[in-house]
């Protein structure tokens, strides 16, 4: 399986939020950058609490960022 069916808003969200980096998320985040760019993707489902953490970055709750889409 290359996909997750756990998809997101992160791109949105991040040029909502003053066109924030991919670093400057992954920072505010702890994690890597290659972690945001793999969850933009859709290739990566973040744990629970890394989940938290970006919908906190955001100031949304994270049904704002992740969404259940089933994969066909």
């Amino acid at each position: 399986m290359t996909g997750t069916p756990v998809a997101n808003d992160i791109r949105r969200l991040r040029f909502e939020h003053g066109e924030m980096t991919q670093q400057a998320l992954a920072d505010a985040c702890g994690v890597t950058r290659q972690t945001i760019i793999a969850l933009e993707a859709g290739r990566y489902a973040p744990s629970l609490e890394l989940a938290f953490r970006i919908a906190r970055a955001f100031s949304v709750g994270v049904e704002d960022v992740f969404h259940w889409q089933p994969l066909a």
